[in-house]
């Protein structure tokens, strides 16, 4: 159970003759709806993931209920002969089309592998829908025309996972997390650096933008931050050097400003991955710049008992909260998603986690709760 007090928990994904690991969520503020994904995979090795499952909920704000669809998975989301994995959905609300980005992986070649042999295998693809993901197109497969001659310079490289973002600048950028380990010395072993893919042109086409530089990172997830009337893109990074790494970017993450460490938000010996949303905050706020959720197990010995944090100056490393344990035990990946105004007037959030008794997998719980449950005093 939920350490305190929300709205709703249900698990969405739970281990049985397939296991699911990896979860994205994406909230629809248009269609009250929410989409959440998941890799399905054999077990629970990273080798053995083989496609991603989806499950639709509706929100209904009178109940406070979420009504979810049966489980399906994304047949159309996969290259022949590839496992499909780390969903990354972004929502272009001008267009009305939904992208589910994911890497597709050879085979059972494992990402110790690339690193060894420094040979790039994965390809950059995605879906869409223009149906909130009741139909989806084919597979694209736009590595090279994104990624060109970069490729061949890292090891390998991911996307999120979790949310993309679209922005509110002029262009209404799409923008998804990514990382690579670039191949910096052929005799040293690759590094791996967070960056963006961005497009301007609302997913036409898709660019790279600079990576975060001066701190090493891995899986990350972004956040449009509104500070003293400037929107700056913010990037929270995971890292195996004992706490996160964030950097921001004054140019829809173009280009990064050097990586800073958040003592603060620790992570366990080889890091996990975390998931961060920007809001606005409460009415009664004396500033009205951007508040910032983030979700992440809290224990420095392993991936335990998930935490929220907040910080209610986005852009100071030292501004965060002490953690609200959401919930007890074995944890490790999920995705936030800010949904508005909840029942109780101030900022309704959802989290899709990864949990277990036994080990930190074995089910995806979905929970939605407000800033006032999370954090009563300091609302």
């Amino acid at each position: 159970m939920a350490a305190f007090p929300v709205l709703e928990q249900e698990t969405l994904f739970r281990n049985f003759t397939w296991s699911y690991r990896i979860p994205a969520l994406l909230y629809l503020p248009r269609f009250s709806m929410i989409l959440a994904f998941a890799e399905e995979r054999e077990d629970l090795v990273d080798e053995h993931a083989k496609l991603i499952a989806m499950r639709r909920g509706v929100y209904d704000p009178a109940t406070q209920h979420v009504q979810w669809n049966r489980m399906e998975t994304l047949v159309n989301a996969q290259l022949e002969e590839h496992r499909s994995m780390n969903p990354c959905p972004v929502y272009d609300e001008v267009s009305g089309k939904l992208f589910l980005f994911f890497i597709a992986v050879p085979g059972k070649i494992s990402e110790q592998h690339q690193l060894r042999t420094k040979i790039n295998l994965v390809r950059l693809c995605y879906v869409t829908s223009m149906d909130q993901g009741r139909t989806w197109s084919a597979a694209q497969d736009v590595t090279e025309g994104t990624i060109k001659n970069e490729y061949k310079n890292w090891a390998t490289f991911a996307v999120g996972p979790g949310h993309g973002l679209q922005l509110l600048n002029e262009a209404r950028s799409l923008v998804i997390p990514a990382y690579a380990y670039r191949i910096l010395d052929p005799k040293q072993h690759p590094t791996p650096h967070a960056f963006c893919f961005i497009s301007s042109d609302h997913g036409a086409t898709w660019e790279m933008g600079n990576f975060v530089r001066e701190e090493s990172a891995v899986e990350c997830q972004v956040a449009e931050v509104h500070t003293c009337g400037r929107k700056v893109l913010y990037c929270n990074a995971r890292s195996s050097r004992g706490a996160r790494i964030q950097a921001v970017s004054y140019n829809h993450g173009l280009d990064f400003e050097g990586g800073q460490r958040v003592e603060m938000l620790i992570e366990p010996p080889s890091g996990c991955h975390g998931s961060v949303t920007a809001f606005p905050p409460p009415p009664d706020a004396r500033c009205q710049d951007s508040w910032l959720l983030y979700a992440h197990p809290t224990d420095p010995r392993g991936r335990k008992d998930l935490g929220i944090y907040l910080n209610k100056s986005p852009l100071n490393p030292a501004h965060w909260t002490k953690p609200s344990i959401l919930f007890k035990g074995l944890c490790a990946y999920s995705d936030l998603q800010y949904m508005g105004i909840g029942p109780d007037g101030s900022p309704l959030f959802s989290c899709l986690f990864e949990y277990g008794t036994h080990r930190q997998c074995e089910e995806m719980i979905f929970v939605m709760f407000t800033l006032k449950q999370a954090f009563p005093s300091e609302h």
